[in-house]
Order: C-alpha cells, then structure tokens, then sequence
C-alpha cells in the first residue's frame, strides 16, 4: 500500500508547487516540526488546505467499515450523546484499552467529517480516539439506529458542516 505524503496531497491540489514542497522538507529536515505548520508559516498555505490534505492522508490508510453491521458497543455510545453525535457525525464503536493500558475510543466518521470528528473528540473524549471510514449513507443508517433524533435522516451524514 503506497503512503499519501501531505507535501505531494498540498502539491496535486494546487496549494504549493515542486519546488515550495521541497523547501518545506529541508526545513523540516533542518529544524524539525510537523510538515503542516512549516509549510503555513513558510508559503502561507492555510490551515484549512492542510487539515483537507491530511484527511485525505488519512483516509489513504483508515480501514473502512460499513458501520450498520458492526458490533457497537453500549458503553462506547455512552462516550457522546445524541446531539453531539449527530453534530459532528460520529458513532463511537468501542472502548479499548491501548498497549500502555490507557482508555482508547474507536469511532467511526467520514473522509469529509474526519478533521471536525478529530477536533471534537480531542476536547471532549479525554484519551485517545482512533477512527476508522464508512461512506455516509451507511454511517447515516447505523446512527439511526444507535441514536435515533427527530428530523435527522440517513442522508443527514451527507451534509458537510464546514469546521
């Protein structure tokens, strides 16, 4: 499986050219940092774009479920409540321990809600959230099912909420 690296996503989509992602990976090799922010405070690229490109990054390696067969667990829907879920379009799925026994949380998104799913589980799950893909129709249905809401439908996933 080939690697997406975040210099060549920002280079395909017009955000820097060759050369300025080369500068980038000198001075990362020079100073250190995370690609991301050398390449805002060296070319201006926004936040935005990087975050955009990460999540494609990301998505490059993330397994994808389909969330309606998979076996939710009770207490990781406990995690969030309805509105919340609904909010930033996430069904948490379980609770694991990681390899250094701390609390972990997997939950499921999309591609195109991954980077609002990330920021709010950063401030509110309190321990680490790996995610795991589904397409939207199907993450719709499975949040039906495990937090059913008045007004919201299946097709309520597609909706992009800009961050």
């Amino acid at each position: 499986m080939q690697h997406l690296q975040l210099g060549d996503l920002l280079v395909k989509h017009n955000v820097l050219t060759s050369q300025q992602r080369d500068l980038v990976l000198e001075a990362q090799k020079t100073r250190g940092g995370p690609f991301g922010v050398i390449a805002e405070e060296m070319f201006g690229v926004s936040p935005n774009a990087v975050e955009r490109a990460w999540a494609e990054q990301y998505a490059s390696f993330a397994p994808t479920i389909d969330p309606r067969t998979y076996p939710v667990q009770s207490r990781a829907l406990e995690v969030v409540n309805r509105r919340q879920a609904w909010q930033f379009k996430l069904l948490p799925l379980e609770l694991r321990t990681d390899r250094s026994g701390n609390p972990m949380l997997l939950a499921c998104t999309t591609q195109e809600h991954l980077v609002r799913a990330l920021r709010f589980t950063g401030w509110k799950v309190g321990h680490q959230c790996q995610f795991i893909l589904a397409e939207a129709l199907p993450l719709g249905e499975a949040m039906c099912t495990h937090y059913p809401m008045a007004g919201m439908t299946a097709a309520s996933i597609g909706d992009v909420m800009v961050a």
